[in-house]
């Protein structure tokens, strides 16, 4: 009878420690996904601020002003528009 309950007492002894484990780990993977929850919800709210911007510096008169300033584009007119035959494809003119 002795053996039994030394047996019982190991056996429920190993069942604790399993669940203590179990517990532990399961704790361990929850604060895991919350970090990985707010991880997502932070890169959501990034993606979302990055796609006003995108929008707000693709407007046509940024895109016109940016041409004009930093590129020193202008607008074509047919005073300084150059045309080419074929067989001056390879030449373009100054």
């Amino acid at each position: 009878m002795t053996r039994v309950n030394i047996l019982l007492a190991l056996a429920a002894l190993g069942s604790a420690m399993y669940l203590v484990g179990v517990q532990y780990e399961s704790r361990r993977l929850f604060t895991e996904l919350e970090k990985a929850h707010r991880e997502a919800r932070r890169l959501s709210t990034e993606l979302e601020r990055l796609q006003v911007e995108k929008r707000s510096q693709a407007t046509p008169a940024r895109v016109e002003r940016v041409a004009r300033e930093k590129l020193q584009m202008r607008q074509v007119t047919p005073g300084i528009t150059y045309y080419l035959s074929a067989g001056e494809a390879g030449q373009a003119k100054p």
